[in-house]
């Protein structure tokens, strides 16, 4: 039996070279949170996909020969938390992986990367929708944005939304498996300063919303750092609406310290300059019950 010292959580994530996003985000703020991160890359990447040019290497018939060798070492995990998953195929892999070597008490989180601003990203097609639907009913936690909601639940995409339409669709895709569902990025309604994370935790029926404020840049890989943050917050013990807090005031944090220079935005943000704040206690909650 292969033992651990420390809790371990398997992260499946492609790794680009340059740009903060995926495994380059997961690995040292997870780390950082005190857990020990095994790595299943699902590709290799020159940069990340929102530049013009990139190279890409196809890891899926290698993700099952790293599966295997944990098998043969008997490796077992704490927490399971996937990200962007480049075909249909590596989708199943992922899902039957987990099915294997998942524990009780065990953790499986799946942010189901598919799309954003009403479109699915290059490359992506309803087959690999298709298969994410099948992904998140085996998941503990998911957290889909607005258009990868519309997608899941096979609704019209729209920018804006109702408290009430919100916990509506909460409540729809709890339905499918997950008891945690969390839906990030939504815009505050007659605010474009503002922008907000919903959430639903089946375990207490009980709906929660965090508000932070909204600077007009786009960083690749602020879902990431969202996720991986409430990933390590929730390993840790905390309730979800601190978790919520911890995850969106640490982004904020991190888009501040990038906002004043003068800087390629595709790089992501800087969230090295305040990965220490993850060790310093919540001074103002901003969540709230819906």
């Amino acid at each position: 039996m292969y033992f651990s010292r420390t809790k371990r959580v398997v992260a499946i994530h492609d790794l680009s070279g340059i740009g903060r996003v995926s495994l380059g985000v997961v690995i040292p703020i997870l780390t950082s949170m005190g857990f020990q991160v095994s790595a299943l890359p699902t590709a290799i990447l020159s940069n990340h996909t929102q530049y013009p040019n990139f190279s890409f290497l196809d890891l899926t018939n290698e993700m099952r020969k790293i599966i295997a060798e944990w098998r043969k070492l008997g490796a077992e995990f704490d927490t399971f938390y996937s990200g962007y998953l480049g075909s249909s195929e590596q989708i199943q892999i992922v899902k039957d992986f987990i099915l294997e070597f998942r524990k009780e008490n065990n953790l499986v989180v799946i942010d189901p990367v598919l799309g954003d601003n009403g479109k699915l990203y290059t490359g992506f097609d309803i087959k690999i929708v298709e298969e994410m639907r099948r992904l998140v009913s085996v998941a503990d936690v998911i957290t889909p944005n607005l258009t990868e909601l519309s997608y899941l639940l096979d609704l019209p995409y729209e920018k804006e939304y109702s408290d009430e339409k919100l916990k509506e669709y909460l409540l729809a895709l709890s339905a499918k498996g997950p008891s945690i569902v969390i839906i990030t990025s939504v815009p505050v309604i007659d605010n474009p300063h503002q922008t907000s994370v919903y959430a639903y935790n089946s375990r207490g029926n009980r709906f929660w919303k965090v508000t932070c404020p909204y600077l007009p840049a786009h960083y690749p890989g602020v879902g990431d750092t969202f996720a991986s943050v409430v990933t390590g917050a929730m390993m840790q013990g905390d309730s979800l609406p601190v978790a919520l807090d911890r995850a969106t005031q640490f982004c904020y944090q991190g888009i501040r310290a990038t906002f004043g220079y003068e800087y390629d935005q595709r790089e992501g943000i800087l969230f090295e300059k305040v990965l220490h704040n993850l060790d310093v206690p919540i001074q103002i909650s901003t969540y709230e019950l819906i």
